[in-house]
């Protein structure tokens, strides 16, 4: 994957046409895995630099106190990098300017295309419970089946709880355990039963079916889409 570093944009030689080549050929990169219907980690990724370039316009104090600066000296030995800004000439600001302004609207068709896609995966998914959940359904497994395929993949996940910003948020890990083959036997019920009897971490643990009638690319996309849209569906539920 072609990474941009976190000030590309303000890198080096601030040239537009060099930071345009290079953006270009990021984007290029970007938009052929959202083609293949492959939104992670690119889309993430994309995200941030466009929130970053966005922040950076909005706040011109900041700008001119952090960004550009040029390496004036370097010392290997004590690790040291030590940086002479270079903000007080105009013509290389309306540059980095230009640069950030060019780049938000290219990264913005891109961000439409992959939100597109987003939101067409979500809506193919199907999310229900196995059995009763318990008191906190928040902890437990996911059985999740994609398109046709004759499989349930296993997924031990558990919500959590954190805060930034003084506001809270829910984040989602997931560690994936097992294949079942699909068929008569194999039903959620069963594999459900199984689990709690092969494994001791949960005695009665929240497990959720998680379906889509097409299929995706499981890392890329299916997984990433389907862990968000079940946090949504436990935060509605709780």
């Amino acid at each position: 994957m072609k990474k941009l570093h976190e000030t590309w944009f303000a890198e080096g030689r601030i040239d537009f046409e060099l930071k345009k080549y290079m953006l270009l050929a990021y984007l290029q990169e970007v938009n052929g895995h959202f083609h293949r219907n492959k939104l992670y980690p690119h889309l993430a990724d994309l995200i941030f630099h466009y929130n970053n370039l966005r922040a950076f316009r909005e706040n011109k104090d900041s700008l001119q106190k952090s960004f550009p600066r040029r390496l004036s000296k370097a010392d290997l030995k004590q690790l040291k990098l030590i940086y002479d800004k270079i903000v007080s000439d105009d013509s290389m600001m309306q540059e980095l300017e230009q640069i950030i302004d060019y780049a938000l609207d290219k990264m913005d068709l891109s961000l439409r295309e992959g939100k597109e896609i987003y939101d067409y995966v979500e809506q193919q998914l199907t999310v229900f419970p196995v059995g009763v959940l318990p008191l906190n359904p928040a902890e437990g497994y996911i059985f999740m089946t994609n398109g046709n395929n004759r499989e349930t993949r296993v997924y031990e996940f558990q919500v959590t709880l954190f805060e930034r910003d003084s506001e809270r948020y829910r984040g989602i890990h997931t560690l994936f355990l097992c294949k079942y083959r699909k068929n008569f036997i194999h039903t959620y019920e069963y594999i459900k039963s199984d689990l709690i009897r092969s494994r001791e971490k949960y005695v009665n643990p929240a497990v959720y079916g998680v379906e889509t009638g097409l299929a995706f690319p499981v890392e890329e996309t299916l997984l990433p889409v389907a862990k968000r849209f079940l946090v949504k569906y436990i935060s509605n539920i709780s």
